[in-house]
């Protein structure tokens, strides 16, 4: 059987969202669930997904997770951390090798600043730095992702042990991979594409895919601006960007790609942590 998926769960609308969008993608894989639920130790949580505290105790917490998994169409097992959501994640993370990561995305009518949201993101990736799949409110009808659109540059990266888990991904779900390169100004637009593909094929992250790849270009003011508008959702079902340490650190909030296609982005997002 495939790793499973990590589903990270407050039992609140977007975290059910996203579970029922990790559930369609483990029947696709064939894989199962592992829901996690964390017990804050504060109603202070700099970390909290959304601007609500679930005030349950174990046995309320336990009752809901029987609920949740009664209802899926998959195997699931459900956990109970304790302390900063960061932690908890981390240490279920090394207990069950996930393929993936999976949250939901707070709604933007919530009272809960940018830059807590994609602070949340970015701690569970720097605690557990395995692929996570970010899945946004506006997101109502799920399916398995058909269409996968992958933002690289020409700058060689590796997933490492993660590179193996996501060309299954690709290949269980017989989907269509464009990558997209996205410049700024006018200028060598076909040579600078070829060279991201070229950066994609050499992470081992096509191989022996049964889809062809296909490759897009496309010129805005900020490379963020260019991934969203090739990731509307008639022509994107999935959209995947890379994160590299350096990058998404120093310039978080206003300046980070990820950030801001994370939380922009009218469908699910899938960060690629790549290796230092």
């Amino acid at each position: 059987m495939a790793a499973p998926l990590l589903v990270l769960t407050d039992f609140f609308q977007p975290a059910n969202r996203a579970l029922n969008y990790a559930a369609i993608l483990a029947a696709a894989l064939g894989t199962r669930l592992v829901l996690l639920h964390v017990q804050r130790d504060s109603l202070l949580d700099p970390e909290l997904l959304t601007h609500e505290v679930v005030n349950l105790n174990t046995e309320a917490v336990k009752l809901a997770f029987g609920s949740l998994v009664r209802g899926l169409p998959v195997p699931a097992v459900a956990e109970i951390g304790h302390g900063r959501v960061a932690g908890a994640v981390a240490a279920a993370v090394r207990r069950h090798h996930p393929a993936l990561l999976v949250l939901g995305r707070p709604t933007t009518t919530d009272d809960l600043p940018d830059e807590l949201v994609t602070t949340t993101a970015f701690e569970l990736l720097r605690a557990a730095p395995c692929p996570m799949l970010v899945v946004p409110p506006t997101l109502r009808h799920a399916h398995a992702p058909k269409r996968v659109l992958l933002a690289a540059d020409s700058e060689d990266f590796s997933l490492g042990a993660h590179a193996a888990p996501m060309r299954q991904l690709l290949d269980k779900l017989a989907a269509e991979l464009t990558v997209l390169h996205a410049e700024t100004e006018p200028g060598s637009t076909a040579a600078a594409t070829a060279e991201a593909l070229e950066s994609v094929q050499r992470t081992g992250l096509t191989l022996d895919l049964a889809q062809p790849i296909r490759t897009r270009s496309i010129i805005a003011a900020h490379p963020a601006e260019g991934i969203l508008e090739a990731a509307a959702p008639t022509e994107t079902d999935l959209v995947a960007v890379i994160t590299r340490p350096r990058s998404f650190w120093s310039d978080l909030f206003h300046n980070s790609v990820t950030a801001q296609v994370l939380l922009h982005s009218a469908v699910p997002v899938l960060v690629l942590p790549a290796e230092a």
